[in-house]
């Protein structure tokens, strides 16, 4: 056993400014060895992201008390019996989707989708069901799987992915959730071809990878579309062609004049009915409509059921960017030391874990693309 600092969500629903209700509160907590295919990790980033906001805000329904954080970085410090693979000292990416490799989803190839990690999840344990963290020796539930806002973590062999050593923690985290997230929506979900046109709504970390996506993807046109100038003007250095304000009461007009009628296929990064009801609006007659946003569970969307089948539309979800993760964060990563994925330009603050809740004040107001937990290397 040991003891660990951790950002526990206790109760959902507290008022904002949550620097003032303190949502999170940091306590200290057992933190159990590994168990049989799992290991510990180090925590050395951790990214904040609109998936943990939810959780506080009650919007997805989590069990509490919870350690949240599941986009994260750090180094393999214990291993549990049965694995192999992963030895001290390995520098790794945590998934907050660890595959079990045996259900329909992942022998599809489709591990995003596996099923026992989604009810693992769901319930707030590991994928084998245990719960690793304890505090005055009660069960503390883990976010995702993960549990990232926290000295060390306890997860899944399933939940981690080897890296390159010389890569910066602070990059590496985004490679958890952001970039696989984003980037993998247009690659593997959108499957954007080369010459396409291309229309991303809501630019935060998932949104502004999708803009690095398209890009990739070699799109001809890519306009971006958010509320905050800042973002829009950040979006045109990643690549985006044009910038809409989403504000605009004109904004689906501009965005088809500006695409010859709509876009081939229109990314919605928010979480929103309307967000996604503005991307269904500015994609073309045969074009798609993703989304990789994740409004509450009560929300409803509503489109013309006609454009379906007369216009040959196509409306696709996409979690974790459809990603294999095994396949795609270290292709991912050698595509940004290369200089074709350069995240490093999404980097918002850097901050320490007892500056959390000022940080989810910051993300909710949309302030910040992308804001980094560092811990010490002790």
């Amino acid at each position: 056993m040991q003891i660990i600092e951790a950002a526990v969500l206790e109760s959902v629903g507290a008022d904002q400014p949550y620097a003032k209700s303190k949502p999170l509160k940091i306590r200290s907590f057992e933190l159990m060895p590994p168990g049989r295919d799992e290991v510990m990790v180090k925590i050395r980033a951790a990214g904040l992201c609109h998936s943990d906001l939810s959780v506080i805000s009650g919007s997805r329904v989590r069990p509490t008390p919870m350690v949240l954080g599941h986009e994260a970085a750090g180094i393999v410090v214990g291993t549990g019996p049965g694995v192999e693979g992963f030895t001290t000292g390995d520098h790794v990416v945590i998934v907050f989707v660890p595959s079990c490799g045996h259900c329909v989803p992942c022998a599809e190839g489709r591990p995003a989708l596996c099923e026992p990690a989604a009810t693992a999840n769901n319930e707030g344990s590991l994928l084998s069901g245990a719960r690793r963290l304890y505090r005055n020796g009660a069960p503390v539930n883990h976010h995702l799987g993960v549990s990232a806002f926290a000295e060390y973590a306890v997860v899944s062999k399933h939940s981690v992915v080897s890296i390159d050593p010389a890569l910066p923690f602070d990059h590496a985290a985004l490679f958890g959730c952001a970039v696989i997230t984003g980037v993998g929506a247009v690659l593997n979900t959108a499957r954007v071809k080369a010459g396409s046109t291309v229309a991303v709504v809501g630019l935060g970390g998932v949104g502004m990878n999708a803009v690095l996506g398209a890009r990739l993807a070699g799109a001809r046109q890519i306009i971006a579309i958010d509320l905050k100038d800042k973002k829009l003007s950040l979006s045109k250095e990643l690549g985006a062609t044009e910038t809409v304000k989403a504000d605009n009461p004109e904004c689906a007009a501009i965005v088809r004049s500006l695409s010859n009628g709509g876009v081939d296929c229109a990314l919605e990064m928010v979480g929103s009915t309307s967000a996604l009801e503005l991307a269904w609006a500015i994609t073309r007659r045969g074009g798609q409509t993703v989304t990789a946003g994740l409004p509450g569970p009560d929300a409803r969307l509503s489109i013309p059921a006609l454009q379906v089948v007369g216009e040959e539309r196509t409306l696709r979800g996409s979690y974790l960017g459809s990603c294999v993760p095994v396949r795609d964060i270290p292709n991912y990563i050698d595509l940004h030391q290369k200089g074709l994925l350069p995240v490093e330009k999404l980097m918002g603050e850097t901050l320490s874990l007892s500056d959390i809740n000022a940080a989810f004040d910051r993300l909710a107001g949309g302030e910040s693309t992308r804001q980094i937990i560092l811990f010490d290397d002790d």
